[in-house]
C-alpha cells in the first residue's frame, strides 16, 4: 500500500466532503501532529473565479492568532489541487453538546462565554467581525477549550470600506451592510438592512448564545420568519425563573435591540457574573503573518509539475463540498459566501 504524502503531511481519511472540497485527516510527518487537510481543486475554483474569495478567507485565518481561534497552518499547492492545512479540533460542535447534554452549568455556560468573548474581542482588534456566531461554529479541543471557527461570512474593513460613504469613514465606525448570519442568532440592525457596526453584531450573537447555553434552547425561535424577525427587533424574549440573576442581567444588556446603548465587550467584561473565574486566555505570541504560500497557491500558471505532493495509487477524486455544509471537525474556512455578492 502507498501512503499519500502532500509535502511534510502524510493524507488519511476523509472526514468530510461536499461539492467543492474535500477535508481529510493528515500528519506532520516532522512533528507527528495531526492536523485537517481541507483539498480544493483549483481549475474549479479558477474555473468560477473564487481565487479572490478564498483567498480573502483564508487571509482572515491567517491573520487571527489566538487560542480560541481555529489555526490555519499553511497553504500548500500542485497544479491541480490547493491544500489548506487547519488545526485539528477533536472535541465536536457546541452544539451537539447541547443537544447531547442539554442546558449547560452556570460555571461551565461562564466558562464558554469567557472563552467566546476572549476570541471574538481579538477578531474585532485584528478589524475581522465574523458575522454568523453560533454553536455550530464553535468548536471544542480534546480539553474541552472553545475554539471559534467558520468565517466565511466574516469581513475585513479593508474590504467594505470602499462601498461605504465618506461620513462613515470619518465616524470612524466600520459599517457592514451585508444581510447573513443564522436568523435566530442575528441581530436586529443586522435583520434592518441598513448599514451596521460589525463589533456590535457579534455581541449580540454572543447574547443569544450565552442564553442558549443556559436555558437549552433559543431566546427567539418561530418557524414563522416574520414573526421571528419581529420578536428579535424589538428583543422580546423571556428568561425561565430559575435563571441566574447575574447571567439574566448580562443577557439583557446584551440582547438590547438598539445598537448604540447595546453593552460593549469591554462593558461585559467588567461584568460582576462574567468576570466570576474568569481568567483571560493568553494570547499566542506575536507572529509575523506571511501570505506568500497563499499567493503562491492561487498562481494560476500551468507551467511545471507539482513540486509538494506524492501520489500513491488512489487519486484523490472529484472535489464535492456543498457551500453550506458542515465541515466535520475543523471549519475554519467556510465557502457559504462563494455565492454572497451583495457585500454593499
Amino acid at each position: 500500500m502507498v501512503v499519500r504524502k502532500v509535502g511534510k503531511y502524510e493524507v488519511g481519511r476523509t472526514i468530510g466532503e461536499g461539492t467543492f472540497a474535500k477535508v481529510k485527516f493528515a500528519q506532520n510527518t516532522e512533528t507527528g501532529e495531526s492536523v485537517a487537510m481541507k483539498v480544493l481543486d483549483r481549475s474549479a475554483i479558477i474555473k468560477h473565479k473564487m481565487a479572490d474569495q478564498i483567498k480573502r478567507e483564508i487571509s482572515i485565518m491567517k491573520l487571527v492568532r489566538h487560542p480560541c481561534v481555529v489555526r490555519l497552518h499553511e497553504v500548500l499547492a500542485s497544479r491541480t489541487k490547493i491544500y489548506i492545512i487547519l488545526e485539528f479540533i477533536t472535541g465536536g460542535e457546541l452544539f451537539d453538546k447541547i443537544v447531547h447534554h442539554g442546558r449547560l452549568s452556570e460555571s461551565e455556560a461562564r466558562r464558554y462565554i469567557q472563552q467566546l468573548i476572549d476570541g471574538v474581542d481579538y477578531c474585532h482588534s485584528k478589524g475581522v467581525y465574523h458575522r454568523d456566531l453560533k454553536p455550530e461554529n464553535l468548536l471544542l479541543d480534546s480539553q474541552g477549550h472553545l475554539k471559534i471557527s467558520d468565517f466565511g461570512l466574516s469581513a475585513l474593513p479593508e474590504q467594505v470600506r470602499r462601498l461605504l460613504h465618506l461620513l462613515e469613514f470619518i465616524a470612524g465606525v466600520s459599517l457592514l451592510r451585508t444581510t447573513c448570519g443564522t436568523p435566530n442568532y442575528v441581530a436586529p440592525e443586522v435583520l434592518s438592512h441598513k448599514g451596521y457596526n460589525g463589533a456590535a453584531a457579534d455581541v449580540w450573537s454572543c447574547g443569544v448564545i450565552l442564553y442558549v447555553l443556559i436555558a437549552g434552547y433559543l431566546p427567539f425561535d418561530e418557524l414563522d420568519l416574520t414573526t421571528l424577525y419581529s420578536k428579535v427587533e424589538k428583543a422580546d424574549f423571556s428568561c425561565p425563573t430559575w435563571f441566574p440573576v447575574g447571567a439574566k442581567s448580562l443577557i439583557h444588556r446584551i440582547l438590547d435591540p438598539n445598537p448604540e446603548t447595546r453593552i460593549t465587550i469591554e462593558e461585559i467584561r467588567n461584568d460582576e457574573w462574567f468576570r466570576k473565574g474568569y481568567v483571560p486566555v493568553k494570547l499566542i505570541e506575536y507572529e509575523d503573518v506571511n501570505l506568500d504560500d497563499v499567493n503562491a497557491a492561487f498562481d494560476d500558471s500551468e507551467e511545471g509539475e507539482p513540486n509538494n505532493e506524492q501520489c500513491g495509487t488512489e487519486d484523490m477524486g472529484p472535489l464535492n463540498l456543498n457551500a453550506f455544509d458542515l465541515i466535520i471537525l475543523s471549519q475554519g474556512l467556510n465557502l457559504s459566501t462563494l455565492f454572497d455578492r451583495g457585500e454593499v
